[in-house]
């Protein structure tokens, strides 16, 4: 085999071009051999001017990662280690300890914590090195290859290049280490159509390529088995075409790990190679397309701990003698297709599971965990489960079990620590002086009926950092010990119910991060908050008094208490809140100004509708770039609206009605794409309908997705790793629109609307407009609009609701309109409209009381259902005509004369279902 230098030789020239370390020249580095390059840089100060050579390469260093290279003992350096007895630098580690990487997004760069730059070849000098780990960092190279150099630094046993966004070539040279026992290229761009080089390291015990495209390797198996020092090895998500061969013999007999998940087998399981890996301890081969019977298969297994066949999309059949897997921990079915028979772990979550539980689970006295959640199982749950004395975790979550849960299915369950059993259909009823035989941690009794009376026995649950009783038909008081108990408790969810007390004074002293106490009858002043907290959700309750003073809660996410009887103005102190992205005050008695709070700008919702507040439109604002969801609606804002509000690119939900604003509709509105609901109704807007509407591209078909990012999604609020956003969709929001006011909760998210009536808009109807082909809703009325309705208007198919009553509009109405197939209400009274009425089947169901009121105040138009016949000069525009007289589900409609203007809010407090 060629030694390094014909691999130099056959190296691209320009593989890496650095400056010398001692500052004179420019060299190019192939591939040279360790001692020539050494030679190059001991004239220099070794091994410290080595690495200040490679410290020069760093373009970026955001967190100071290497602030501690200066002064003469480069020992002291972080990330670098030395040998106690010669000083020679061995190992260099500087990966980024908090990587954020993204699986189907594997560009390191986007991380902020990342060092970024070229990596020098002067490491090449450092030849005692043996460890190298630069791992999740962002090294890009011109060419954007892995470099060559690293296969001269002969004493490498430890090499970690992982999360790099290398690309092109895995480098065989890396062949030619004979003493790497670590090796993990994985989290990259780069390919392989021949990994032979692995047999060249004969020491290797780790290796892993994930992510690492080896779609045209057939014989990998085969290579890897002639490795036999291996004792890891991670192939996962390589693109890799089959598991279907055999080897004459096994050589791996070390290999403890192995992990091929995520690839493309689609053959029988039993026939995959390694199944004769009889050191094997995990075996994770999810992600895949394997079907059939695999007991048998595993009878050599007698090692195997964990057997991970999660996410596989063939059918598994689980049937043979299953005592042979004397080892086994964990098997993980996770979301696969299995059936047939089934030690210590069962997990069958997510697996599209129907029927009972059977009772004879309780003989499996053994089980440590039980997870069946996520499935279909209906019926009661049987009280032999309190058999399972050394059961310590039981999820039954999202399920549609029924009936009663008794102390019978409890009082065996001596170690259970986690128990969930929400969102299911079941009613607890236990003695009011029970106690139970357990210490929970993890509580979860989401919509489970324990009510009315508060439960009584969770007094004794001193341990629990997680509870949820949402929805649990409880009506009582708060007891006294409720927030003594529960005081170290970081996840509290007690929402939906009926209960009512007051807030703990000293509630800034417990340790709650998540709190949701939201549709409850809880009332009094807000306390000073938790200095930990991320969420907190006491929407729809009888909250009074002010905002507190001082919100010193930096971590918060979340600031949920729309619909209360909160008073007064907007704290200051809101804008010492700098994590803040969702803010929902609406619905409460605030007035005065918003505070100017230029430091809150990761907004992305903030809801302050229905109030008393003033000022012109917040200049804050400028800086939440990320804002997704504005709602300034039925308050006392005044003022022009500025041009920045275009530059808000994110916006998708924007709501100003019923304000006092004045001057144009900035013509920087239609660089809002994502933008799905404009309401700019009831102001004092003047001026022309922006042309280019047709730029708001999500009220097209073509985005046919709703893009609120957090539509209807209420994420798992126990979960620890997400916040658990309601504001923007749990309350209610007024809309009017089919000519009177409704309410719109979480399908708000669907609803795709421009509302600019109740203006003193001039000029005419863009003729663009029609493009917007997924609007729903179009209310232009009660504004000064002239010239003719835009002729194109057939082509917005999704149009339930047409208002354009109240203008100038004239000519005639055009035929197109009567392709409106979806279209429930129509309103074109009172503009100048002429000539013959179109008539159609659809058009002829709407209104069928008295349709010609959606013409009224139009004199010039003829023909049904006005009373005006039309001469024989009139435009002929009939279709189908079906007769009015014909019976019809009446739809409400709002007459132009009495036409509600400014509908009253709904009061502060108020609810709504």
């Amino acid at each position: 085999m060629a030694g390094p230098s014909s691999a130099a030789a056959a190296a691209p020239l320009g593989e890496g071009t650095h400056r010398d370390p001692r500052g004179l020249t420019s060299t190019t580095y192939l591939l040279l051999p360790g001692d020539a390059l050494q030679h190059q840089l001991s004239n220099g100060s070794g091994c410290r001017s080595a690495l200040l050579s490679f410290r020069k390469g760093i373009t970026s260093d955001p967190v100071d990662h290497l602030a501690s290279w200066k002064g003469q003992d480069c020992c002291r350096w972080r990330g670098v280690k030395c040998s106690n007895k010669t000083a020679h630098v061995t190992k260099l580690h500087l990966r980024n300890q908090n990587p954020a990487i993204d699986p189907y997004n594997l560009d390191t760069c986007e991380d902020i914590n990342v060092l970024s730059g070229e990596i020098s070849p002067s490491l090449i000098s450092l030849k005692h090195l043996n460890h190298i780990d630069l791992s999740m960092n962002c090294f890009i190279r011109p060419s954007g290859r892995a470099p060559l150099f690293f296969a001269s630094i002969k004493n490498l046993r430890y090499l970690n290049l992982s999360g790099i966004p290398f690309s092109g070539r895995v480098p065989p040279q890396f062949g030619s280490l004979p003493k790497l026992k670590y090796l993990d290229l994985g989290f990259n761009e780069m390919y392989s159509t021949d990994i032979t080089w692995l047999t060249n390291l004969s020491l290797l015990q780790y290796v892993s390529m994930k992510f690492v495209d080896l779609s045209m390797v057939v014989n990998w198996p085969h290579v890897l088995n002639t490795v036999p020092s291996l004792r890891v090895i991670d192939l996962s998500f390589f693109d890799l075409d089959s598991a279907n061969q055999s080897l004459l013999y096994i050589n791996l007999t070390k290999l403890e790990k192995l992990d091929v998940s995520g690839n493309k087998f689609d053959h029988m399981i039993a026939s995959s190679w390694f199944w004769h890996l009889s050191s094997l301890k995990v075996l994770t081969v999810g992600y895949n397309g394997f079907f059939g019977q695999f007991y048998d298969a595993l009878e050599n297994m007698t090692s195997l701990q964990v057997l991970d066949l999660s996410f596989n999309e063939g059918t598994l059949v689980m049937a043979g003698n299953s005592k042979k897997l004397c080892s086994l921990v964990v098997l993980d079915l996770t979301c696969s297709n299995t059936n047939g028979d089934i030690a210590v772990m069962l997990d069958l979550k997510t697996n599209n599971l129907s029927g009972w539980i059977p009772p004879a689970l309780g003989n499996c006295t053994f089980l440590n965990t039980l997870r069946l959640s996520n499935n279909h199982l209906n019926g009661s749950i049987p009280t032999s489960i309190g058999a399972l004395t050394y059961l310590s975790s039981l999820d039954l979550s999202k399920n549609v079990l029924s009936g009663v849960i008794i102390e019978e299915h409890f009082n065996g369950l001596g170690s259970l620590k986690i128990l969930d059993l929400s969102s299911n259909n079941l009613t607890i009823v236990v003695n009011a002086n029970w106690l139970p035989p357990f210490r929970l941690e993890f509580a979860g009794f989401g919509s489970c009926k324990m009510g009315p009376a508060f439960p009584t026995w969770l007094q004794q649950q001193i341990e629990i950092t997680k509870l949820d009783i949402s929805g649990a038909d409880v009506k009582d008081n708060i007891p006294d010990w409720f927030w003594t108990t529960f005081s170290e408790v970081t996840y509290l969810d007690i929402s939906n119910n009926e209960i009512s007390g007051r807030l703990p004074a000293d509630m800034s002293k417990m340790a709650f991060i998540q709190l949701n106490l939201s549709s409850n009858h809880l009332s009094g002043p807000l306390p000073p908050l938790p200095t930990n907290i991320t969420m907190l959700d006491i929407s729809n309750n009888l909250l009074s008094g002010t905002l507190p003073a001082n919100l010193a809660a930096s971590q918060l996410h979340a600031l949920i208490l729309y619909s209360n009887q909160i008073v007064g103005s907007i704290t200051k102190s809101i804008c010492r809140l700098p994590s803040l992205y969702d803010l929902d005050l609406s619905n409460n008695l605030l007035e005065g100004e918003i505070p100017q709070c230029f430091d809150i700008c990761l907004l992305q919702f903030l809801l302050l509708s229905n109030n008393s507040l003033s000022g012109e439109f917040p200049a804050f604002l400028q800086k939440c770039i990320n804002l997704q969801f504005l709602d300034l609606a039925w308050n006392d804002f005044s003022g022009p609206l500025p041009a920045f509000v275009g530059m808000l690119t994110r916006l998708q939900f924007l709501r100003l009605g019923h304000n006092t604003f004045s001057g144009n509709i900035p013509v920087e509105i239609v660089n809002l794409t994502y933008l799905q609901y404009l309401d700019l109704s009831g102001n004092n807007l003047s001026g022309i309908i922006p042309w280019h509407i047709s730029n708001l591209t999500a009220m097209t078909m073509k985005a046919s997705q709703p893009t609120y990012s957090l539509i209807g999604q209420k994420p798992n609020r126990m979960s620890g790793d997400v916040i658990y956003i309601s504001g923007q969709f749990g309350e209610i929001v007024s809309v009017i629109t089919k000519g009177q006011q409704l309410r719109y909760g979480s399908t708000l998210a669907y609803f795709i609307s421009i509302d600019l009536s109740d203006n003193s808009l001039t000029g005419e109807v863009p003729s663009d407009i029609t493009v917007l082909d997924a609007l729903m809703n179009l209310n232009l009325s009660s504004n000064h609009l002239t010239g003719q309705i835009p002729k194109q208007i057939g082509a917005m198919h999704s149009l339930e609701s047409l208002d354009l009553s109240k203008n100038m509009l004239f000519g005639e109405i055009p035929s197109g309109i009567s392709n409106l197939a979806s279209l429930s209400f129509l309103n074109l009274s009172y503009n100048n409209l002429s000539g013959r009425i179109p008539s159609d089947r659809q058009l002829d169901t709407l209104n069928v009381d008295n349709p010609s009121l959606m013409y009224i105040g139009n004199i010039e138009l003829c023909g049904p259902p006005v009373q005006k016949n039309c001469s024989g000069n009139d435009t002929f525009i009939r279709g189908n005509h079906r007769s009015s007289m014909q019976k019809h589900d009446p739809l409400s409609f709002y007459l132009g004369e009495q036409r509600l203007v400014h509908p009253a809010p709904p009061g502060p407090g108020s609810t709504s279902s």
